[in-house]
């Protein structure tokens, strides 16, 4: 069926763009956004995803501030032209790979946004993350850009007006495509298996340059993605692709001091080799912990690709304290983290997902925290 994207010459196939390219019900397009005030004052995570064979679009934006995690959520049928709004969601690519406006018009559970992100360095393509289980078949299958960049506009929760200063709030945003577990599990006759994970993920931001960290462990810590890279700020009218002004790193190391009781990361130390400067060290503090089922992740009902009708949102509050770290449903996190490379200080987040037993950080059972 055709749609107006077939107007573009965007084709990589000579299907109509609106033919999913597989049946796979895991099957996804994805925007991920996040920021975080350079004090620590606030954080917020933005995020919205299509996925076509379900036939779903969900978003949803999510704000900490004084310890309580505030979200709200959409969800509803996608329509074949791919359409980047939902409910009271909307996002608009106001120039491809250097500015993209998120919005949250005034709704009835009194969370809204008009933000604008602006890049400021180029895109990078992460490492395919390509995995199969253990009888062959294929659960992930995808490509992502990573972008740093800073936010304006505002933020309003409740009767709390916030001004998004692109002076001091900076964000990386991602976009990833493909395949990965998303909505209900599909029923098959083939034995359960239980999933092992333990990924770190870290965009860094500091005055003169940007640092990224990825990598994958298996249960015994050895490595099936890894990438760290040290990036220079974008010059007015440079590309915003390309290799200019990004270096590939070598030699990654990581230590994690993980709280007590749970799987988070409470401080941390990133180390590689930057070709240019040598033996980079990047000490990280966590000024506190951003639990992503506030943008869906692994949510108990606001799940990414799960169906709910022709639409539906939603509110959610959760302070903080009140989240359990053992939780499946808390497991995926962004620490939002005080940087320090040397005399420069920064911020950004440490991200982890940490499911099953990591033989490198003492974690065993499938969820248990850290005995210490």
């Amino acid at each position: 069926m055709l749609t107006p994207f077939d107007d573009y010459p965007i084709h990589p196939s000579a299907d109509p763009i609106a033919s999913p390219a597989t049946g796979d019900p895991n099957h996804y397009d994805r925007y991920w956004f996040n920021g975080h005030h350079r004090d620590g004052d606030f954080y917020f995570g933005a995020a919205m995803g299509h996925y076509p064979v379900r036939g779903v679009v969900d978003a949803a934006f999510s704000l900490v501030i004084d310890g309580v995690e505030h979200s709200v959520f959409a969800s509803g049928t996608m329509p074949l032209d791919r359409s980047t709004e939902i409910g009271p969601i909307r996002l608009e690519v106001v120039e491809p790979l250097r500015s993209i406006r998120y919005v949250v018009e005034p709704n009835e559970h009194g969370i809204s946004v008009d933000l604008t992100f602006r890049a400021t360095t180029v895109a990078i393509e992460e490492p395919r993350q390509t995995r199969r289980t253990a009888d062959g078949v294929l659960v992930m299958d995808n490509t992502r850009l990573t972008q740093w960049g800073t936010w304006e506009g505002t933020i309003t929760v409740d009767d709390r007006a916030l001004t998004i200063d692109p002076a001091v709030v900076p964000g990386t945003r991602d976009r990833s495509w493909g395949t990965r577990p998303i909505g209900e599990r599909v029923t098959t006759n083939r034995p359960v298996q239980m999933p092992t994970a333990f990924w770190l993920w870290a965009p860094l931001h500091f005055e003169d340059r940007f640092t990224h960290l990825a990598l994958h462990e298996n249960p015994d810590g050895s490595r099936w993605l890894e990438t760290a890279l040290v990036l220079d700020p974008l010059a007015p009218g440079a590309p915003t692709t390309g290799h200019d002004g990004v270096r590939e790193c070598s030699d990654i190391r990581y230590e994690l001091d993980l709280k007590p009781g749970t799987r988070d990361a409470q401080a941390a130390v990133i180390s590689f080799t930057d070709p240019v400067e040598g033996e980079v060290r990047v000490e990280l503090e966590t000024l506190y912990t951003f639990r992503m089922r506030g943008i869906g992740y692994m949510h108990g009902y606001w799940a990414h690709g799960t169906s709910h009708g022709v639409l539906e949102t939603g509110r959610e509050d959760v302070p903080l304290a009140d989240f359990d770290g053992t939780q499946i449903t808390d497991m995926h996190i962004q620490n939002v983290v005080r940087a320090r490379m040397g005399d420069r200080v920064g911020i950004g987040v440490l991200e982890q997902v940490s499911m099953g037993p990591h033989e490198p950080t003492g974690l065993t059972g499938f969820l248990d925290g850290w005995a210490g």
